[in-house]
This record gives C-alpha cells, sequence and structure tokens, in this order.
C-alpha cells in the first residue's frame, strides 16, 4: 500500500512540474469518456433498452423486398388487406403511415408530424388513451375517418391540457 501512495505522490509532483501536458492529458481523458458515455447512451437507448410497448419482442415489421430493383418498400393498402384476411401468424396486424398535417384556428397555424393509422394499431401497441378513446372499427372506412388522437404533448403545449377538448372540433390541413 506504501508503494502505491508513493507513486501516486510522485504522479502528483510530475503533473505539477509540467502543466501543459497536465491539460492536455485532461482534455484528451474528457473528451473520450465523454464520447464513450454519447456512444453508449445512444446504443443502449437504441439497441439494449426493449422497446416502450406491450411485448415489444413480439412486434414485427411487413416491407416488400424487391430484389431486381433493390428496393424495400412498406406494404401497400391493398397488401394490408390480404395479410390483415389471410395470414393467421399474427395476432394483431396494423398500419400505420406518416402524416403531415397543418393545425389551424386554434392560435397561429403549426405544422404537425401525424400518422394515420387503422383502428388496430394502438390496441396492438398496448396502448391507452389518458383520456378519451382510441379508434373504433368503423372509423377505418373512407369518409368516417375524422377523428383524432392527440399527443399528451400537444394537448398540453397547444391546448393548455383542457379536459374538455374531447369531442370538440379540431382543424387539420382544413
Amino acid at each position: 500500500m506504501e508503494t502505491l501512495l508513493q507513486d501516486l505522490r510522485y504522479a502528483a509532483r510530475m503533473l505539477l512540474k509540467q502543466p501543459g501536458f497536465t491539460v492536455v492529458a485532461v482534455i484528451a481523458l474528457a473528451l473520450g469518456i465523454g464520447a464513450n458515455t454519447a456512444i453508449f447512451s445512444v446504443v443502449n437507448a437504441i439497441l439494449l433498452r426493449p422497446l416502450n410497448y406491450k411485448d415489444s419482442d413480439r412486434l414485427v415489421q411487413i416491407n416488400h423486398n424487391y430484389p431486381k430493383l433493390d428496393l424495400k418498400a412498406s406494404v401497400s393498402a391493398i397488401g394490408y388487406s390480404h395479410y390483415r384476411d389471410n395470414c393467421g401468424a399474427f395476432e394483431a396486424i396494423g398500419a400505420a403511415s406518416f402524416w403531415p398535417v397543418n393545425l389551424t384556428e386554434t392560435g397561429d397555424p403549426e405544422r404537425l408530424q401525424g400518422m394515420a393509422v387503422t383502428h388496430t394499431f394502438l390496441p396492438m401497441l398496448g396502448v391507452e388513451p389518458a383520456r378519451g378513446r382510441v379508434f373504433s372499427a368503423d372509423e377505418d372506412q373512407p369518409g368516417r375517418n375524422r377523428v383524432v388522437v392527440l399527443s399528451d404533448g400537444l394537448w398540453r403545449r397547444r391546448f393548455a391540457g383542457d379536459p374538455n377538448l374531447i369531442g370538440n372540433i379540431i382543424r387539420l390541413n382544413g
């Protein structure tokens, strides 16, 4: 133990004698430790930690692969209907597509990134709304799809967490 203490005292004396080297060494160590921490945080969040969904290890995404075109594409609406009606391998099946929208008539217009989803999508993920309800089967039909589920963040930020918002009209893309 005494040898360790002598070595530490000697290292401290040498570091104090050469402050330029000490500063460079400390900066190099700080950058290395910071970079490793940042990389591990990203890897942990994306690869190691399970998704925040019920039975996330059982979720799959279906794409169509066209090797001659070197193309991987999302399943079309017709393909989704085919899988839904003919594939018994899945406990539940849902579809989603990104839906950028403009929110108007409640303050300044705002561009939002939404998703158009089937009525089975949120229950499949185990998502329950804090207020209100998810979509019903008849709202999957064209012309009947005029219902939205707002994120908690948007509800709090844009509508001040108004509990009476349910059942009111909001304008998305006019």
